[in-house]
């Protein structure tokens, strides 16, 4: 065997991951509009002709996934429904991550997932991998250290496929919400180079005010080509995100790729702060999703939406960049990337 690697977002999908929400608790007060916005998400991408795999909790789940897609004009025959019970169904974080093996395929990394370190409903979603891999029938793996299963969440890593890896110190090092006990840096280091391809690790310091994962990188910084990042960042010097989107811009002009050249980082906006029930919320241009065709991308009704579409459309000449209004969505601490998970082709 060569290795695994996994592949950039942009490489050639078979399908988008997505599990239709049921938990009112993750949008209190505000559920009702979140199905809408997924019926829109699927709407998008099943238009451009790409597949949707789509998680239903049960029975009754299915129907009203059904009855809503229909409504929303959405191609039936492009959707694939699994009855999988599920806690929560972030699936960025608790779904499969397909890795190339090496030799003439793909396998499923089934990752620990426990709730980001923080909530304590996570043991349905622990089991989501291996459901959908029962389904794509691709073989699954269980990543270890000392025999010991690895914790790690989706929305936290950032890979170019060409040996690259974005990480986020805060996510991984912290004494806040410990993934792996005792790991250190040069540990993840090495899981990344063994289990992704991506022995180059590129550490930024922080997340995003509002990211209760405590730092996953894809609310911040995203490769959208081979040497190619966007990273946000803030102009109000008296804004929370200012000085650690600042420091986090320093450190990838400072960084190399796998051969050793610097990467074109490209700067995207932030929105205004989003303020629900006083709560500040991780609002962010970063959590967009590529797809085959399209990129999905959370806008906020904010004046920023239009110079943030506008970037990433250049960023991505030949797919279409498509608005998805996020204010609801955001209301459940994370939108688009953070509810999906693409399986390679």
């Amino acid at each position: 065997m060569m290795g695994f690697k996994m592949p950039a977002e942009w490489a050639k999908q078979e399908r988008i991951w997505m599990s239709w929400p049921h938990a009112k608790a993750d949008w209190p007060g505000k559920f009702a509009p979140v199905p809408w916005v997924f019926a829109e998400m699927v709407r998008v991408i099943t238009g451009s002709g790409e597949r949707v795999g789509l998680l239903v909790k049960d029975v009754k789940a299915r129907a009203e996934a059904t009855d809503m897609l229909m409504r929303s004009g959405v191609d039936l025959d492009l959707v694939d429904m699994l009855e999988v019970p599920t806690n929560r169904g972030w699936l960025r974080d608790c779904g499969p991550i397909w890795v190339e093996d090496g030799i003439d395929g793909k396998v499923a990394l089934n990752w620990k997932f426990t709730g980001w370190a923080k909530y304590k409903n996570w043991r349905l979603d622990n089991e989501v991998p291996d459901a959908i891999a029962d389904f794509t029938q691709d073989d699954t793996l269980e990543p270890t250290a000392n025999d010991i299963p690895i914790v790690l969440e989706g929305g936290g890593i950032e890979v170019d496929g060409l040996g690259s890896i974005i990480v986020t110190e805060e996510w991984l090092l912290s004494d806040t919400q410990i993934r792996n006990k005792k790991f250190t840096a040069e540990d993840y280091e090495l899981l990344f180079g063994h289990y992704l391809g991506a022995p180059n690790t590129i550490w930024l310091e922080s997340g995003i005010v509002g990211d209760d994962t405590h730092g996953h990188v894809d609310d911040i910084t995203r490769f959208v080509a081979p040497g190619k990042i966007v990273t946000v960042i803030e102009h109000d010097k008296k804004d929370e995100n200012y000085a650690r989107l600042k420091e986090n811009k320093r450190r990838l002009l400072a960084a190399r790729d796998a051969k050793g050249k610097p990467f074109e980082v490209i700067d995207l906006p932030m929105p205004r702060p989003v303020i629900f029930e006083g709560q500040r919320l991780p609002a962010s241009y970063a959590n967009f999703l590529i797809c085959n065709k399209v990129v999905l991308v959370p806008v906020f009704n904010d004046p920023a939406d239009k110079e943030a579409l506008s970037i990433l459309q250049a960023c991505f000449p030949k797919r279409d960049v498509v608005g998805i209004y996020a204010r609801d969505l955001v209301w459940g601490l994370g939108t688009i990337h953070c509810l999906t998970q693409q399986e390679p082709a």
